[in-house]
């Protein structure tokens, strides 16, 4: 199943976008959350976007690939890691390729890890992902997905979007193909201050009304309008550049009103 691409790097987290902090720190959290489990492992991530994190994994992963489906996502990714080998004094020096999530074109068993962050909503047929990603894990493989959590209050969809998962439903997803399935939640949502309560009630109503751009550079007028400074993303991430809280285990079975970000730890186990 070959999908365009095309547009994916408008709604791409790419060096230089201007984020907020809480943005920064939600991607240094994904990756750095996934570094427990990429030690000295094979490691794919794919729709990798434009790669911020793929040197991170590389410091301590024995071998990492990222993937993507837009090739403009892939030539910024290229052009950060073109040099790396010169640069990091890391065996694992980041592949990048193109790659359609619906078709893993790799071995069976050939990774240790496999990763899929902020994407699964973009996948026409993410069940036929998930049976791709337990093909191309080993016997003991683990598949991490990272996605919003559309119970959250102040959640809003992206472009080109095709489904949304809930706690429950993520879990139905992954259970069918993999032996154990455990499901975390990331940022816990604070008791909101009263400017915090204007500005969400403000994001609703332009939800609501479809106001709210597409892309994310578009984004980055209203982020600066209502949260004040934003920070350029870099082209890489690098240890200990924001505060990292360990996401919580979490019930599977029931929706996740406290939580910003979820995650899934899928273990494959099953022949």
């Amino acid at each position: 199943m070959k999908a365009s691409g095309s547009s994916f790097h408008t709604v791409t987290e790419k060096p230089g976008l201007k984020a907020t902090r809480e943005q920064l720190e939600r991607i240094y959290h994904r990756y750095r959350f996934a570094a427990d489990y990429a030690r000295a492992a094979s490691v794919l991530e794919v729709a990798c976007g434009a790669g911020i994190g793929l040197g991170y994994l590389a410091c301590s992963a024995r071998r990492v690939v990222g993937g993507d489906i837009d090739e403009v996502n892939l030539e910024i990714a290229k052009g950060i890691y073109r040099d790396w080998a010169r640069g990091e004094e890391s065996a694992a020096t980041p592949e990048i390729i193109w790659l359609d999530a619906h078709e893993l074109t790799f071995p069976d068993g050939s990774f240790d890890l496999l990763l899929l962050f902020e994407a699964i909503y973009y996948l026409a047929k993410p069940e036929l992902f998930v049976t791709e990603a337990k093909r191309v894990l080993n016997r003991n493989g683990r598949l991490i997905i990272g996605t919003v959590n559309k119970d959250w209050a102040d959640f809003h969809p992206s472009p080109y979007t095709h489904r949304y998962f809930s706690v429950p439903e993520l879990y139905e997803l992954l259970r069918r193909d993999f032996s154990s399935v455990v499901l975390y939640g990331g940022f816990s949502i604070p008791e909101p201050s009263r400017l915090q309560m204007v500005v969400s009630a403000l994001k609703r109503i332009a939800v609501r009304l479809n106001l709210i751009p597409g892309s994310l550079a578009a984004r980055t007028y209203l982020k600066r309008l209502f949260l004040g400074p934003l920070r350029a993303l870099p082209a890489q991430l690098q240890e200990g550049m924001t505060d990292y809280e360990p996401p919580v285990a979490i019930s599977a079975v029931r929706p996740d009103r406290d939580h910003k970000i979820i995650y899934a730890v899928a273990t494959n186990g099953r022949t």
